[in-house]
């Protein structure tokens, strides 16, 4: 079996399992990995934060967006642009306001009222999605390659992190030369530091 194919199967079978957490469960993991994230010395240390907004079975980041700014740390999230293909990225201090319902279902900045970042080089902790994750910092996205683009090419990166259930971490992921690694993965039993080089 090819790599694409290797992601293809471990993609569905991770979707799969996450979909048969229950939500009660999901919840209470989502809010201890909250906790976990919240006490991470590098998030502390970070005034400016990259993140997302979930769907579907996803670790609940909503929780962590709002203490975020509860911080007063100033918060970015992700818009994907059509046009592009690639993610550009938005500041914002208000989800409610903020916030629209975009592709997939997904929460996104609604353009016209947030200010876009000119650079990820003003970010300093990002706390990415994805579907599967290996101890070395490996991570299996949806297969857009949203992020990969987003931080590849990039001389100073934000420090790099996923949250994550327990039961999406996995033995080993194949990758490609352009796909990007973490540098922590918190779930709700571990903080895990993965082996990833810093880029100088």
């Amino acid at each position: 079996m090819t790599d694409q194919g290797i992601k293809q199967v471990l993609r569905k079978r991770i979707i799969a399992l996450r979909e048969q957490l229950p939500e009660t469960l999901r919840a209470a993991h989502s809010l201890t990995i909250t906790e976990r994230l919240l006490q991470l010395p590098e998030y502390r240390h970070a005034d400016t934060v990259l993140g997302y907004m979930n769907f579907g079975a996803e670790f609940a980041c909503e929780l962590w967006v709002e203490r975020v700014l509860a911080e007063g740390k100033r918060l970015a999230l992700p818009k994907v642009n059509h046009h592009t293909n690639n993610l550009d990225l938005y500041w914002v201090d208000d989800p409610e306001n903020q916030l629209a319902a975009g592709l997939w279902g997904i929460r996104e900045p609604v353009v016209e009222r947030c200010e876009r970042l000119g650079n990820l080089n003003e970010v300093e902790f990002a706390l990415l999605p994805g579907v599967a994750f290996a101890r070395d910092g490996a991570r299996l996205g949806y297969g857009r390659g949203f992020y990969d683009k987003l931080l590849s090419n990039k001389t100073q990166r934000p420090v790099l992190t996923a949250a994550a259930f327990s039961l999406q971490i996995v033995e080993q992921i194949p990758l490609e030369p352009t796909d990007v690694k973490v540098e922590w993965i918190i779930t709700e039993q571990e903080t895990i530091a993965c082996s990833v080089k810093k880029l100088s």
